[in-house]
């Protein structure tokens, strides 16, 4: 039962709540403030009851504070929901193979607007993709832990906005680059959406265990695309870096679906990990990884490259088969998830093509010819 006050028989807590109230209200008024049992003067009253009119002000403003202050953050958490469905990271990531590309067909460094005017349009391009991706993947992402909270898994964006935002962006982009850059870009830009949102995502993902093989071309085409800004067309060097991509993905997108393999069990995605032992899965990866590292060093003959490329080439190749051989070892002998480790390759996969790319922009600036 609540304890209740003496005098007036309203519980003892809330009395002396409203005592506090009083207190603090009279000590800043300098008005004395009495319970009924107690009246003071009229003159007390009516101070009083001039208070709380203040009071009732002073609360009316601030409730309109709040009240402009949730609109405020609802804007702001609006802004960023839509912005967390062109997936920044992933884009940062695609942006890295760009650039670098643009400098090894200028053989220099290019026409700075160029880049920019590539860049904004990669960016569009990348996100309507991808935000297209969580519009069909909303089911899916519901059951996985690691994308429960997506904004139309949480309802911060409305499924009939993400597609209208995802429209905008694909004309935008396509629009952008045509205008801009030039046409070439354009289309294969279109392209890379289709690839990404018809092809990987509606046809591939959740019916095939080589879906990521696949479907991951898509997110080879920023190679192509930071070619063609600078010439206009496509060549070998391009396609060679394109291809390095293609085999990249594989190795480290696997090792992330082994961390979250029980997440897409749940959500009936036929990821290689979820079909497949953990050995086999690795003598994939290992596959995967020698065909990108060779490719990779393909390149140094056509394009040519020099000295810088080579060596990152080569060290870094080295390095990423050296973990892919590891983390086969450990799978062949039966290790437990705590010793596979499949994320450290997939870390440094991300270090590997930061690196090899950023070779690929440096090595035609101060080329040194290997002959």
């Amino acid at each position: 039962m609540t304890a209740l006050d003496n005098t007036t028989g309203a519980p003892a807590g809330a009395r002396r709540e409203g005592q506090s109230l009083a207190s603090d209200v009279g000590g800043d008024t300098g008005v004395a403030v009495t319970d009924s049992g107690n009246r003071g003067t009229g003159t007390t009253v009516r101070g009083s009851l001039i208070h709380e009119d203040a009071v009732r002000e002073d609360l009316g403003r601030d409730a309109s504070v709040r009240d402009q202050s949730v609109a405020s953050g609802g804007v702001r958490g609006k802004i960023a929901a839509y912005v967390a469905l062109t997936k920044p990271r992933i884009i940062e990531l695609l942006l890295v193979t760009t650039v670098p590309v643009m400098f090894l067909a200028q053989r220099g460094v290019p026409n700075l607007w160029l880049i920019v005017a590539t860049l904004i349009g990669g960016s569009l391009s990348a996100g309507a993709a991808n935000t297209f991706n969580m519009v069909y993947d909303r089911d899916i992402d519901a059951k996985m832990h690691r994308t429960s909270n997506r904004p139309l898994v949480t309802g911060e964006a409305s499924v009939r906005g993400a597609i209208v935002f995802a429209v905008v962006l694909t004309i935008v982009s396509t629009v952008w680059f045509a205008l801009v850059v030039n046409v070439a870009s354009a289309a294969l830009s279109l392209l890379a959406i289709v690839l990404y949102a018809v092809g990987y995502t509606m046809l591939l993902k959740r019916r095939t265990t080589q879906n990521i093989v696949w479907g991951g071309i898509a997110g080879c085409m920023p190679t192509l695309i930071g070619w063609s800004a600078v010439t206009g067309t496509v060549e070998w060097p391009a396609v060679i870096l394109f291809l390095v991509i293609f085999w990249w993905t594989p190795p480290h997108y696997w090792p992330l679906s082994m961390t979250f393999k029980s997440d897409y069990a749940n959500a009936d995605v036929p990821m290689l990990p979820v079909e497949r032992d953990s050995q086999h899965v690795g003598r994939q990866i290992v596959g995967y990884s020698w065909a990108m590292v060779l490719t990779s060093l393909a390149l140094i003959p056509v394009a040519p490259m020099g000295w810088v490329y080579a060596v990152v080439a080569v060290l870094a190749g080295g390095l990423f088969l050296a973990e892919a051989h590891r983390l086969l070892r450990v799978a062949s002998r039966g290790g437990t998830p705590a010793e596979l480790k499949p994320m450290r390759l997939f870390h440094y996969s991300i270090s590997y093509v930061t690196l090899l790319f950023l070779a690929v922009a440096i090595d035609p600036l101060v080329f040194l010819p290997l002959g």
